[in-house]
Formats: structure tokens, C-alpha cells, sequence
């Protein structure tokens, strides 16, 4: 039976977004603790130019910051740099709008991308917060959903939030692609899919979810019939989804003149290795644990994914949060050198954290009372909050000459 959808203005009501606000201000404060002390007492200062930016926004647009800050400044190459007959690594494997929308606010006031690109991470994060817990609060419930924003904002990897890398925009724009397809709007959802194909390679995975929320419509039908204008909405999703997934590596090819400049470029960052899917995932598991091991730990993890997201525990996630988490994990699992990036990317599967608080039953069969939600949720965000300090320690913390990166 199709939903009922109360209005966004009920589900984004002024004093529900102030939670969110407040429980987001505080998770940054911690993330801004942390990076600031690691900033001006533990980095190496080899990395500061002593241009007179502040040590913390410099800190900051480290990594896949200083990648960003060259196409904010310096744009795309024309050509892909080859060394030795190998492409190298280059700007290519980095998508356009989040180091655009940073120069744009560098024009408006002057101040330098390690600041714009700070700055333009922290608001998308506050904005994806928003999104995250509207959609959230729509399927389990507004204390579920703070609570879910409250472990997203404390997750090891959250100050990527407010640092020069995509996450913020990727999480905004996959909680709005989400809550659109949840929502059976069409049309806005292949916009914002679309947008994806521009600021993070989740287009594939999303398409997936795209596919389902259809099919359940079309199952529908008998009982509430779909317009032809729906029909058309429903194919403009799942053709937006489609055309995401092509959009940069079709870019990248008419710049360069190279029809497989993405895709190469992509493998520089494996040594040149061709890309191959599911074989780096099954390498680094044996690698890290066996041949035997390494396979049995894997098949653990993916079963224990299924238990979750498949459980009675889980139903009121709704059939597209499911489907996403289930579709993005394959995804990973085809696509992912998996390595020390792996914390950032698992922040996606922001609808996992709900069934860690014990939050996902239908609201129908719930029985657990806030205050037990509560603190599960303080428990879990002090062990992240130490897990965060060990990952900016070890991971973002940059130790010359060449380290992992986070």
C-alpha cells in the first residue's frame, strides 16, 4: 500500500531542526578539538607554507583537499600526464562541484580555497544533517533519526565533514536522491541524480535503489493507478540514474581526447593495474587475513549485512533505505580497492546507524522506551569519538615523506 507523505514542513519543523543543529554543533566542536590539536601541535610543520593562513584551514585541505585546491585554482589538464607509458595520477579521478562551488565563494570574498573549501564542507554538512533527519524521521521517528545524526556526526571518519573533501556534498545529495525516490518524486529525483553523476560514483547503486522504488509502484497499480505523467516521472528517474553514472567519465573524454581517460586514470591510483571488479576486494581480505580466512570473513560480513538490513529489526527503514544499503555495500565490493579510504566510504550507509540504536522496528511493533535509544546512542557515539580520535591520528595526520591517506 502506498505511504502516506506528511509534509516536509512537518517533518522539518523549526524546533526538530534546532535538534539537529544542536546535536550536528556538537559533534563539530569535537571533530574541531581534535583537528585543531593535531593541527598545531602534532603535524609535521613541513606541510604550512607560511602564507599566513591559519594552521587549521591549511590542515584541513590535506589529502584530497590539495587535489581539490588544484582544480579550484588550476582547473583539469587538457592532457593526462604519462610517465614510463603509465597515465598518472591526475585531477580526473576528482569530481567538479565541490572544488567549484569553492572557487566560487573564493571569488566572492577573496579568502584562499584551503578556507573556501573548509567552509563550503562545513555548511553542506549542516544541510546534509537536515536531510539525513528528515528523511530519517519520516520512516522511524524523530528520536530514532537524532539518533542516527548524532552517530554519523561522531563516526571516526566525520571531520571529513568540515574539511576539503566531498563528503558532505555526497551525503547531501544521496539523502535528497533518497528521500525523493521514498517520496515517489519522480521528476526532482533524476535532478538530484544527476547532480550525483557531477560529485561522487554512487550513481550505480542508486539506480538500483531507483529500480526497486518502480517496481514496488508498479506493483501498486491495481489499487492506485499510475498516470502517464508518472510513468514518465518514473522513467525520468531511472534514465537520470543511468545517465549519472556517464556523465564525468563522457566529460573526461571529450577534454583529453581519451575515450577511457576516467577509467585509466582510475587505475593510476593502483599502479596501473586494470581496473577489475570484485578482484581487489578479494585480494586485500586474503591478504589481510589468508587465502581461506580472509574468504570466510568476508562471507561473515556480508551475511551479517544481510541479518541486519533484511531483519524484522529493519523494516521500518523502508524498502529503499534497504535497498541502498544492500546495493551500495555490492557496489563497494565490485568497485573499491577497500583500504584506509574505507571509513569515509562507509559513512553512506547512514540508515545502518538507526539499527544500531535499536530504532528500525516499524513504529507499529516498537517497544523499546526513548530513554534505553538514548543511551545506547551516548554509548556508541563515546566509543566513536575515541575511534575518531585514533583515525585522525593515524589517518588524516599527515607523516612525511608518504603515508596512507585517510
Amino acid at each position: 500500500m502506498t505511504r502516506v507523505a506528511l509534509p516536509v514542513r512537518r517533518l522539518l519543523d523549526g524546533r526538530f531542526v534546532l535538534s539537529v543543529v544542536g546535536v550536528w554543533t556538537l559533534c563539530r566542536l569535537i571533530s574541531t578539538i581534535i583537528l585543531w590539536q593535531l593541527a598545531h601541535h602534532w603535524q609535521d610543520p613541513s606541510i604550512y607554507d607560511g602564507s599566513g593562513v591559519p594552521r587549521y584551514f591549511q590542515f584541513a585541505t590535506l589529502w584530497d583537499g590539495a587535489w581539490y585546491e588544484r582544480i579550484a585554482t588550476e582547473g583539469y589538464p587538457d592532457e593526462l600526464p604519462v610517465r614510463d607509458g603509465q597515465v598518472r595520477q591526475n585531477a580526473w579521478a576528482f569530481y567538479p562541484i565541490f572544488p567549484l562551488l569553492a572557487r566560487a565563494l573564493s571569488a566572492v570574498t577573496g579568502e584562499p580555497f584551503a578556507v573556501t573549501g573548509t567552509v563550503v564542507a562545513l555548511v553542506l554538512g549542516y544541510a546534509a544533517a537536515v536531510v539525513v533527519a528528515g528523511l530519517l524521521r519520516e520512516q522511524v521517528g524523530g528520536a530514532a533519526a537524532l539518533a542516527a545524526v548524532a552517530l554519523l556526526g561522531t563516526y571516526p571518519s566525520a571531520p571529513t565533514f568540515q574539511v576539503a573533501y566531498t563528503e558532505s556534498l555526497a551525503l547531501l545529495l544521496l539523502a535528497l536522491a533518497l528521500w525523493l525516490l521514498a517520496r515517489r518524486a519522480w521528476g526532482p529525483a533524476a535532478v538530484v541524480a544527476l547532480l550525483t553523476g557531477l560529485a561522487r560514483p554512487i550513481a550505480l547503486p542508486l539506480g538500483l535503489v531507483a529500480l526497486v522504488a518502480v517496481v514496488v509502484r508498479w506493483r501498486e497499480r491495481h489499487h492506485h493507478p499510475i498516470s502517464r505523467g508518472e510513468y514518465a516521472g518514473m522513467a525520468a528517474a531511472l534514465v537520470g540514474c543511468g545517465l549519472a553514472g556517464l556523465i564525468w567519465p563522457t566529460v573526461a573524454w571529450r577534454a583529453t581526447g581519451v575515450r577511457d581517460a576516467y577509467t585509466v586514470t582510475m587505475s593510476a591510483w593502483r599502479g596501473g593495474e586494470k581496473v577489475t571488479p570484485f578482484l581487489p576486494t578479494l585480494e586485500r581480505v586474503q591478504w589481510l587475513w589468508g587465502d581461506l580466512t580472509g574468504l570466510l570473513v568476508l562471507a561473515l560480513g556480508l551475511a551479517l549485512l544481510l541479518l541486519a538490513v533484511l531483519g524484522p529489526w529493519a523494516r521500518g527503514l523502508g524498502v529503499e533505505l534497504r535497498t541502498w544499503c544492500l546495493g551500495y555495500v555490492l557496489y563497494l565490493f565490485a568497485a573499491l580497492d577497500p583500504w584506509t579510504s574505507l571509513y569515509r566510504y562507509l559513512m553512506l550507509l547512514f540508515p545502518l546507524f538507526v539499527l544500531l540504536v535499536g530504532g528500525g522496528w516499524p513504529r507499529s511493533e516498537r517497544w523499546q522506551p526513548t530513554w534505553l535509544l538514548v543511551v545506547r546512542t551516548v554509548a556508541i557515539a563515546a566509543v566513536f569519538v575515541g575511534w575518531q580520535v585514533w583515525w585522525s591520528w593515524e589517518l588524516f595526520r599527515f607523516v612525511p615523506p608518504s603515508d596512507d591517506p585517510p
